[in-house]
């Protein structure tokens, strides 16, 4: 099955005379959506700052992330504790929505015709959970056309370096559904009949199963060659040093 893998162009963001560099989605700049998958560079910057220089006057929607697939709308971010969830939907226009992430992946959607946007993390137990499932169903709630529905998956960990043991990758494909089963090439699985360690499994590859499973056409879906784990100049990997710091990821509706 073909993957829309694409090279996602590379800029700069100044402030205060350092660089803050980050990526960008060739089908999200085309529809003009402003969006940023940034590097480890953001991890030392106060976010209202990068927020500020980004896109003023707008109200950052951050969550606490916990690998679930719960989804709430950037209204509900801003009390005084950061509600728990892997999802953000934007309510109103001025909201800048925030996910941040190491090897798992940063799914940013958007509508090109209502301006609707989000933004979910989503790694190995978000594709259990069917998180994606969650958030396309709110755009189709919300009105929208999976004709106008964009996603841009961001720079998350490759198959390769992503290995798991027998009794996760057996969890994993029980939680799958008969259609992605049947995407799956044979070889992977025969994995399941082994009886060994380390195997590969490709998060974005499911990821985009998933995306077509609820109808979103391959043409409206960017996939980011980018590498966490291998790319350790722009990215900060879990998998690769353990270290607990992240990178941001943002869009906004306007």
């Amino acid at each position: 099955m073909a993957q829309n893998q694409k090279f996602f162009k590379k800029t700069e963001l100044a402030i205060k005379n350092k660089n803050y560099k980050y990526y960008l989605s060739p089908i999200l700049v085309k529809n003009n959506f402003k969006h940023g998958f940034f590097t480890k560079t953001s991890s030392d910057i106060k976010l209202s700052l990068l927020s500020k220089h980004l896109n003023k006057n707008k109200k950052d929607c951050v969550l606490n992330q916990i690998h679930s697939n719960k989804i709430v709308f950037g209204s509900k971010t801003q009390g005084n504790e950061k509600v728990e969830a892997d999802g953000v939907f934007n309510d109103k226009h001025n909201q800048n929505l925030w996910i941040y992430t190491a090897d798992c992946m940063p799914i940013l959607f958007a509508d090109k015709r209502k301006r609707c946007v989000a933004a979910i993390h989503c790694g190995r137990r978000g594709l259990e959970k069917k998180i994606i499932k969650n958030l396309i169903k709110i755009f189709y709630e919300k009105g929208c056309s999976k004709e106008d529905i964009l996603v841009a998956i961001g720079p998350s960990i490759s198959k390769k370096n992503y290995l798991i043991d027998n009794k996760t990758l057996q969890n994993f494909y029980n939680q799958t559904s008969h259609k992605e089963l049947i995407s799956c090439p044979a070889d992977e699985s025969i994995l399941l009949k082994l009886k060994k360690d380390d195997f590969p499994l490709n998060l974005k590859k499911y990821a985009y199963i998933q995306l077509l499973n609820e109808n979103i056409p391959n043409s409206n879906i960017d996939i980011s060659n980018l590498c966490t784990f291998q790319s350790d100049y722009d990215f900060y990997s879990w998998r690769r040093s353990k270290s607990p710091l992240r990178q941001w990821n943002f869009i906004s509706p306007s």
